[in-house]
């Protein structure tokens, strides 16, 4: 056979194995690939092909090393970078990710999915004013796609562009009336959204029987439809319907939220230790979710010391590799009992480290994980200079927010929300872990009230100022004008002036939460 004639047929099976990879007909595509690669082992499309298989499969540390081969070979293909960027996200290495996303954009692609899967690569990675570009450039190349419609409008959202976020849910919607996502997310950015005829297509989709997490994002719609018009009793409802399939097939019993709880306690000797690294830059918000960790956050970052890295997974990360567990959750009890043999100093920097290069700019950043309440003790052994703020509210606000909100169905750590009384439990496992911080963690560990930053807002703002050692500054009053990106369900709240609407909300729902109240009292939580 002639060299051209090998040239056509390699050509003619490249095309033939990506069609079969988009009709993921998996075993066709990687027959076709190795055929080409006895041919040319340096056939750069091939070993693409190869790795987005291997990612179809979740296996992203192989479809990590065969796009690297593939690169290696071309250099020049944004989309490989991207997808590298996206296998990168799902090994838990966003700073990688990050930068090669960056390295993707920089060849300057034109095609629609390249555009969108970099802007979804920076978002997981916390930049989410870098991928508002790259998202509005897939829309532009593809207006078709709802899924690009409705990246493009959470990523609105985060920078607050409220009325661009509401105009890209609806189109996608428009394009697919059942991306039920679209449907709650724009409950969240405009108060009432639904016309009639709306709220009659969400319950006709109710009615037809959707799946789990369809029937929650719908459900929640017509919550918050029906809050923000005072029908509060059937609101709750709503939440009760949606939640129920979910807590039925959660993956595991709440027994596994108590023993994280039990074995983050356990640590707290550790926080005593000697050896840490000697960083003052990382301010820590943590807590329940919902309990105003955003807006502690949006006044600390109008500082002009302060950078808001967002809700960063860092530390965990670093802790995890660290420990090197066997365990396939990232935070878990084995990790925390395993925290005792980690090099401290080692971690902090590692820490401190993985954050660049986002951080560095200012003399502090916020990482504002609610979850790193459990490692407050690890916190503090491996950066004995950093602060740890922990946010509390009225617990029966607290409770009733979490379980009111609609978190990433995909993130078991937050699965007690989808029951009222399980929520009660876990805050009570909070408070406890809560006052154990306070005995065993030095002047580093403060409390703050959301109730008191509502009510004593410039009061509470410079005694957090002053706990992070810095001077004073008015522009800390002013945090609803930060422009920086909020990628939380606070995000529309926090770019409001401080309002009081939300403290004491559980009295419109007094009558259905009357077991939650009954659970906190005999717990002793009030």
């Amino acid at each position: 056979m002639s060299p051209s004639a090998i040239v056509r047929d390699i050509a003619a099976w490249q095309r033939e194995a990506e069609l079969a990879l988009n009709r993921r007909e998996f075993k066709r595509a990687h027959e076709l690939c190795l055929r080409i690669l006895a041919a040319d082992s340096s056939h750069a499309a091939a070993l693409f092909t190869l790795a987005m298989i291997a990612a179809e499969h979740g296996n992203f540390g192989k479809a990590l090393e065969v796009v690297d081969r593939a690169l290696a070979i071309d250099p020049t293909r944004a989309d490989y970078f991207a997808q590298r960027g996206r296998c990168l996200i799902a090994l838990h290495r966003p700073r990688e990710a990050f930068e090669s996303a960056q390295r993707a954009l920089a060849l300057s692609p034109r095609d629609a999915l390249t555009l969108d899967t970099i802007g979804v690569v920076l978002t997981r990675a916390g930049a989410h004013a870098e991928a508002l570009a790259p998202f509005r450039r897939a829309v532009d190349r593809d207006p078709g796609k709802p899924a690009y419609r409705y990246n493009l409008g959470a990523s609105e959202q985060f920078v607050g562009d409220f009325k661009r976020a509401a105009d890209a849910y609806r189109h996608a919607l428009a394009l697919d009336p059942k991306h039920h996502r679209a449907w709650s997310a724009l409950a969240q950015v405009e108060r009432a959204p639904f016309s009639t005829s709306e709220v009659a297509e969400i319950e006709r989709q109710l009615a037809a029987g959707p799946s789990e997490d369809g029937e929650l994002h719908l459900c929640h719609a017509l919550a918050k439809q029906l809050e923000d018009l005072g029908n509060y009793a059937e609101a709750f409802r709503y939440l009760e319907r949606g939640k129920r399939r979910k807590r039925a097939a959660r993956a595991q019993p709440f027994a596994a939220h108590e023993a994280l709880f039990v074995a983050a306690t356990r640590t707290a000797p550790l926080a005593v230790e000697p050896g840490g690294f000697e960083s003052s830059e990382p301010i820590f918000i943590v807590g329940m979710p919902r309990t105003g960790t955003t807006l502690v956050e949006r006044i600390l970052a109008n500082h002009p010391a302060m950078f808001a890295a967002g809700e960063l997974a860092n530390f965990s990360l670093a802790l995890k590799r660290a420990a090197a567990t066997q365990s396939n959750r990232v935070l878990d009890p084995e990790t925390l009992a395993a925290a005792g043999r980690v090099d401290a100093r080692e971690l902090g920097a590692a820490y401190v480290d993985s954050t660049r290069p986002r951080t560095g700019r200012t003399p502090h950043f916020i990482d504002k994980m609610p979850l790193n309440f459990f490692y407050a003790a690890l916190i503090h052994r491996a950066l004995p200079n950093a602060r740890i703020i922990c946010l509390r509210r009225n617990p029966l606000d607290a409770c009733l927010s979490n379980y009111r909100q609609l978190f990433a169905t995909t993130f078991s750590y937050y699965d007690y929300s989808f029951d009222l009384l399980d929520t009660g439990r876990y805050y009570v496992l909070f408070d406890a872990l809560a006052r154990v911080w306070r005995e065993s963690i030095p002047a580093n560990y403060c409390e703050v009230r959301y109730e008191d930053v509502v009510e004593h807002t410039e009061r509470e703002a410079r005694r957090l100022i002053d706990f992070c050692g810095l001077d004073w500054d008015p522009r800390c009053l002013s945090f609803e004008d930060n422009t920086a990106p909020v990628a939380t369900a606070s995000s529309v709240q926090v770019r409001q002036p401080i309002y009081r609407t939300a403290l004491d909300r559980w009295r419109h729902y007094e009558n259905e939460i009357e077991p939650l109240r009954r659970l906190l009292a005999a717990a002793g939580v009030t």
